[in-house]
């Protein structure tokens, strides 16, 4: 096998793949029902599965949670009875109807890298364009929600912060007394303790449950090499569900027994988590429905085991909710929380099949930017660190492709002599193959060894959080976005904007002179064809990556310089000339 056709393969899976998910999306169904026949069958549902999303809560229709015509966020926060939240990660509020997580913003991360962009706002609540909330409560054994839906909660403190947890109190038309705990830290955690003691003259069930609730599909990068919907680690498994899986079949929820675990909405940097006790017997559940009036509606949600409480008896549970970003570090340390663990909480970062490459690989960036005070250097040094590792390999593998650069002139003789006689062509350069002891394919391996090592690192530049609107030099502002200048714009002298598919910056001009240079250095292939695809593959691929994040174009441009050093340096010493054949002081 030809270096030049393992090479060829791998490009044209790679463009396969991209073009196909950029071109072609995945159909969608959506499912009409009238308005009256869903109620009808809301009405009827069993009241111990929580979490339906046609029915948040009674009392509360669907028409209520989806307005028909969305009012301002600002304006419904205003009017409602809230706790404020003010922390070094947050600011917003709690609404005391239904104890709901329904405000929040985050202080650190803006929309864009312009300094006036907005914080990013993660929930928001019912009536709003697009309402995301979390809650907590009890379910009753006659169908009551207690503690979430529209109970009324009560405190006489105002304001929530790192350092000073509220204390919410409620009391139900049944006899239930609740109280309610809720503290978070300086990142990105609630715990919210719940206990109900039963006031009442009867025995009553209850059982715990938790839910978030999203209201409309979020804008998602989609590619497919990225997870955005459902997820969670249920029954000691990762669970990632995409919003069109759950929408292809409305009424069959995916349901999951499991101990503990966790479960939510992840995005691309964000993440908004249910942590229930992780000793907990749970019942969870992805859903999807439609409301009334067209909007899609996601939840996830579980239910914990039902107890009963005796007149006078109480219970208590503590739950977590994860509302933030995915920083890596934070993400780990409360997976590594004494006495706190939460199974796998890293993974709402999708990694990817190369999981055991893309950690790694975060974990040196990230070690490597603080050492070095920008993940631009970080990306640089840690290219050398993969140069190094390769470095036998790679060695051996221009070994190779400088034998057969030497015998090039031989070769283009042979196939001009036989240029009518394919067969004969083959069996003489097999023949010069063995007598010059060149191996045409022992380069393969050592490239296809550093195949996932590519792959591993894109995926973390991709969808790792502290790559997000991280700076580089120069005019290169966010390494998680496209280069911002543009040929096609006088490199922003002209002010106009490109259609997709014209944007061609500085960093993947250079990335394609580098490749170009490479590729000078390598073996043209035998075929005249392939050598005629290859001649344009340059090209092609400084279009191709000129939308793709400027970071992985760093990293291709160095990593290419770097090749031709090493390779140069080895052609050298085996007196083997750029153009082909031997210098003339071998």
């Amino acid at each position: 096998m030809d270096q030049k056709n393992l090479i060829l393969a791998i490009v044209a899976s790679l463009a396969i793949l991209l073009g196909w998910q950029t071109l072609v999306e995945k159909p969608k169904q959506e499912q009409a029902v009238a308005e009256a026949q869903r109620q009808a069958e809301a009405a009827g549902r069993d009241p111990n599965t929580i979490g339906v999303p046609s029915l948040p809560a009674p009392g509360q229709t669907v028409e209520e949670l989806v307005a028909a015509a969305p009012r301002d966020r600002a304006e419904i926060i205003a009017e409602g009875d809230r706790i404020l939240v003010e922390t070094p990660s947050y600011r917003g509020s709690i609404n005391l109807t239904g104890g709901r997580f329904d405000d929040l913003t985050l202080n650190r991360y803006r929309q864009t890298i312009e300094a006036n962009s907005p914080d990013i706002t993660l929930l928001s609540p019912r009536g709003t364009a697009n309402p995301y909330f979390a809650e907590f409560g009890w379910l009753t054994g006659n169908g009551a929600v207690t503690g979430g839906g529209q109970t009324k909660w009560t405190s006489a403190q105002r304001k929530l912060t790192s350092n000073t947890p509220v204390v919410l109190a409620a009391r139900t038309d049944d006899g239930l007394l609740l109280t309610r705990t809720i503290a978070v830290d300086k990142d990105y955690m609630f715990t919210i303790i719940d206990q109900v003691k039963n006031a009442g003259t009867s025995a009553v069930n209850v059982s715990p449950f938790g839910r978030v609730t999203r209201v409309n599909t979020p804008d998602t990068r989609g590619f497919f090499i990225l997870h955005e919907g459902p997820v969670g680690v249920l029954d000691e498994q990762l669970h990632e569900i995409d919003y069109d899986d759950l929408e292809d079949e409305p009424e069959a929820p995916q349901n999951f027994k499991s101990t503990g675990g966790w479960l939510g909405f992840t995005d691309i940097y964000w993440l908004t988590a249910l942590v229930p006790d992780m000793n907990e017997e749970l019942d969870a559940r992805f859903l999807f429905d439609t409301t009334p009036n067209g909007s899609k509606l996601y939840q996830t949600d579980y239910r914990g085991t039902a107890v009963s409480l005796a007149p006078g008896e109480s219970l208590e549970k503590t739950n977590r909710l994860f509302a933030g970003a995915k920083v890596f570090k934070t993400l780990k340390a409360y997976r590594d929380a004494p006495g706190k663990e939460i199974d796998r909480f890293e993974l709402s970062i999708d990694f990817g099949w190369f999981f055991f490459l893309t950690k790694p690989l975060l974990n040196v960036i990230i070690f490597a930017a603080n050492l070095l005070g920008n993940f631009g250097l970080a990306i640089l040094a840690v290219t050398v660190i993969i140069k190094l590792i390769f470095f036998p390999l790679a060695n051996k593998s221009y070994r190779a492709m400088s034998g057969m650069k030497a015998l090039q002139p031989k070769m283009t003789e042979l196939r001009e002599k036989y240029a009518d006689d394919k067969q004969q062509m083959q069996k003489e350069l097999m023949g010069m193959y063995r007598r010059e002891k060149v191996n045409p394919v022992s380069g393969c391996l050592p490239i296809a060894l550093q195949i996932p090592v590519f792959f591993a690192l894109y995926k973390v530049l991709f969808v790792s959080i502290e790559m997000r609107h991280a700076p580089f030099f120069g005019w290169v502002r966010d390494l998680s976005a496209a280069d911002p200048l543009n040929l096609f714009t006088l490199f922003g002298a002209v002010a106009w904007s490109p259609p997709f598919g014209l944007a061609l910056g500085v960093w993947p001009i250079l990335m394609g002179l580098t490749m170009f240079a490479q590729q000078k250095l390598n073996p043209a292939p035998a075929d005249p064809v392939q050598a005629r695809i290859f001649m344009f593959m340059p090209l092609i691929f400084t279009f191709f990556l000129a939308n793709f994040p400027v970071g992985l174009v760093i990293y291709w441009t160095w990593n290419n310089l770097l090749s031709i050093t090493q390779q140069y340096v080895i052609m050298r010493r085996m007196g083997v000339a750029v153009g082909g054949g031997k210098t003339n002081d071998s």
